[in-house]
C-alpha cells in the first residue's frame, strides 16, 4: 500500500461508493480534491453560483434515489449552498456536501473566511462534521453516506481544512456505504390495511422519500385491489400515474379545496412515507393536531419522524415502498364505492382550464405541454404562483416525472433541469420558471451550455413577484410595495448564451416554439402574462 494525500483518498472512495457526477463551483481550499478526482472517471460539472450547484445536486439525489455529491469552498462559498441544503433537509433527499476549509494550523484565529461549518450547518443538516486527521477519510465518508441515505434520508456536510486534504497517508479504502435494511412483516402490513377498510371514509396519503417506478406500480395495484382513494402530498404528483380512476389529486399549495375537505372529511388515514406537514394540511388546520378526528396510520422510515405532530393510531417504521411490496396480492374493498368515485370526479373538475386575464393564459400553456408530450417529459418548476397552475393541470404519468422543491424555494427550476437532463439526456427536460424565479439563479444558462444540456425554460413574465403580490393584495389591498420586477430581453439573453429565444405575446405562437425546442439546443420560451393575474383563482 503507498501513501496518497487526502484529495486522492477522498476520489477514491466516491468512486468506491458508486459516484458518477459530481456538482461543484472551484476553490482553492481543496484543489487536493480537485487533483484526486483528475484520475477519475467522475464527472464534474463546474457551476456558477454555489446556490444553483448545491439545487443541481440535491435534483440529482431526488432523481437516482443516491446521494447527491457537492463540492464547495470555504465562507462564502459554503452560505451560498445553504439554500440547496435546506432544500434537501425539508424534501428528505440524500446528499453529501464537502466544503473546503481553512488550515488545521489556523483555525480559531479568525482566518481568512474562517466559518465554524459544525455550529453553522447544524440545524440545516442531518450530521455536520470537520475531518482533522487524514487516516480518517475513509471512516468519515462512509459514514457520511450512510447517514445521508438512512431513516428520514437527509444532507450531510464534511469539512475538509487544506492541511487534511493535502496531507500523505497511509490507510486502507473501506467498502461502499450500506443502505441500512428495513424489512416490513407482511402481517403487519396486511393488519394496517384491514384496518384502514374497516372503516366509511378511507384515504391514502403517498409522500415522502425511498420511492420508485416500482413501488409507484404497487401502489395503483393496491388502489386497484381495494379500490382506495389515493392523495399525494406537495410535489409528490409523479408518486402514481394521474390518469389512474383512484388517483384524487394533490394536498399541496393551492391544493382543490374539495380534497382538502375530503381529508377533513376522512375518518381514515394511510399516511405511507409522508410527515403531514404544514402545507399537506393547509396550514394545520384541515386535521387539527390536538384533536385529528380520526384514525391515523403512519408509515415513515424514521421512528422520530412519526408523531412530531399528529399522534398516530398506530404506526410503522418502515420506507413505504416496502410496505406497499409487502400488500401485493391482498383483497379486501372499500365498503363505499361512491367515497372514491366523487374524489376521482372532483379532481377531473379541477382539472377543467379556468380561465385567467390575458391572450397567453397559463391554465392552457400547462395543459397544453402536458398533453404534448404525455408522460414522456420531466418538469421542473421552482416557486411563485405560477407553479400553481402546473400543480393543477399538469398530468404525472411516470415515477419522478415532477422535479420541484417541498421546500418552496425559489430559483430550484433551472438547477434541477440541468440535473434531470444530464441524468436523462434522451427525454425532453421542460423547466417552468416565473421572471423573478429565474433571475435567482439565472447564471446556471452557462452550465446548461457547458455541459450539453438541452432543456425548454418555460418563463411565466408577469413583471412581478407574484406570489407576495397576491399576499399583499389579502392584507394590505391596493398598497404596492416591494413587489415589482424589471426583466431583461430574454430572446437576446437566449442568444447570448448560445441558446434561442421565443416570446410568446399570444397562445398560438407556444407549438411552433415547442417544435423548434424539441428539434434541440437551449430554448427560452417567454410568456408575457397579463399582470393582473395573481393565481388559478384569482385576478385583481
Amino acid at each position: 500500500m503507498s501513501k496518497r494525500h487526502g484529495g486522492k483518498i477522498l476520489a477514491d472512495q466516491l468512486a468506491i461508493n458508486g459516484v458518477r457526477r459530481v456538482f461543484s463551483v472551484p476553490g482553492e481550499s481543496f484543489l487536493a480534491a480537485l487533483d484526486g478526482l483528475y484520475d477519475h472517471d467522475i464527472q464534474n460539472i463546474v457551476c456558477r453560483q454555489e446556490g444553483g450547484a448545491a439545487m443541481m445536486a440535491e435534483a440529482h439525489g431526488k432523481l437516482t434515489g443516491e446521494p447527491g455529491v457537492l463540492f464547495v469552498t470555504r465562507g462564502p462559498g459554503a452560505t451560498n449552498a445553504s439554500s440547496g441544503l435546506h432544500v434537501a433537509m425539508q424534501d428528505q433527499t440524500p446528499m453529501v456536501v464537502f466544503v473546503g476549509q481553512i488550515a488545521l494550523t489556523d483555525r480559531d484565529r479568525g482566518a481568512f473566511q474562517e466559518v465554524d461549518y459544525r455550529r453553522f450547518f447544524s440545524p440545516l443538516v442531518k450530521w455536520a462534521a470537520e475531518v482533522e486527521t487524514t487516516a480518517r477519510l475513509p471512516e468519515y465518508i462512509a459514514r457520511a453516506f450512510h447517514v445521508a441515505r438512512s431513516g428520514r434520508p437527509g444532507p450531510v456536510v464534511l469539512a475538509l481544512p487544506e492541511d487534511v486534504l493535502s496531507a500523505e497517508a497511509d490507510v486502507p479504502d473501506l467498502g461502499p456505504a450500506q443502505r441500512p435494511e428495513q424489512p416490513v412483516d407482511p402481517a403487519t402490513a396486511r393488519g394496517f390495511l384491514d384496518r384502514l377498510l374497516a372503516h366509511e371514509r378511507p384515504m391514502v396519503v403517498a409522500g415522502g422519500p425511498g420511492w420508485s417506478a416500482e413501488a409507484q406500480a404497487d401502489l395503483e395495484a393496491l388502489a386497484e385491489a381495494t379500490g382506495l382513494p389515493v392523495a399525494v402530498t406537495f410535489r409528490r404528483q409523479d408518486y402514481m400515474d394521474n390518469g389512474h380512476p383512484n388517483y384524487i389529486g394533490d394536498l399541496g399549495v393551492g391544493m382543490n379545496p374539495r380534497l382538502g375537505q375530503r381529508l377533513r372529511d376522512a375518518d381514515a388515514l394511510l399516511i405511507l412515507g409522508a410527515r403531514m406537514g404544514e402545507t399537506a394540511t393547509n396550514g394545520y388546520t384541515l386535521i387539527d393536531p390536538a384533536q385529528p378526528g380520526k384514525t391515523i396510520l403512519h408509515v415513515h422510515p424514521d421512528p422520530d419522524e412519526i408523531g412530531t405532530v399528529y399522534q398516530p393510531t398506530a404506526s410503522l417504521a418502515g420506507p413505504a415502498p416496502a410496505v406497499l411490496a409487502a400488500l401485493r396480492g391482498t383483497n379486501g374493498r372499500v365498503k363505499d364505492a361512491a367515497w372514491t368515485a366523487q374524489a376521482r370526479a372532483d379532481y377531473e373538475a379541477w382539472q377543467v382550464p379556468q380561465d385567467t386575464p390575458g391572450a397567453v393564459k397559463m391554465e392552457q400553456v400547462v395543459r397544453l405541454i402536458s398533453d404534448r408530450y404525455e408522460g414522456r417529459a420531466l418538469y421542473t418548476n421552482g416557486a411563485g404562483n405560477y407553479a400553481a397552475f402546473v400543480h393543477r393541470y399538469a398530468r404525472y404519468r411516470g415515477y419522478k416525472t415532477q422535479v420541484a422543491p417541498t421546500s418552496g424555494s425559489m430559483g430550484y427550476g433551472l438547477p434541477a433541469a440541468i440535473a434531470a437532463k444530464l441524468q436523462h439526456p434522451d427525454r425532453p427536460v421542460i423547466c417552468f420558471a416565473g421572471d423573478g424565479c429565474l433571475q435567482m439563479t439565472l447564471q446556471e444558462l452557462s452550465t446548461a451550455r457547458q455541459f450539453g444540456a438541452d432543456i425548454t425554460v418555460i418563463i411565466a413574465n408577469n413583471g412581478r413577484y407574484g406570489t407576495i403580490r397576491m399576499h399583499q393584495e389579502n392584507h394590505y389591498p391596493g398598497r404596492v410595495s416591494g413587489t415589482e420586477l424589471f426583466n431583461p430581453d430574454y430572446v437576446q439573453l437566449a442568444q447570448s448564451y448560445g441558446g434561442t429565444g421565443h416570446l410568446v405575446t399570444e397562445m398560438d405562437q407556444l407549438a411552433p416554439a415547442l417544435d423548434a425546442a424539441d428539434r434541440g439546443g437551449l430554448h427560452l420560451i417567454e410568456l408575457r402574462l397579463d399582470p393582473t393575474m395573481l393565481s388559478t383563482t384569482r385576478s385583481l
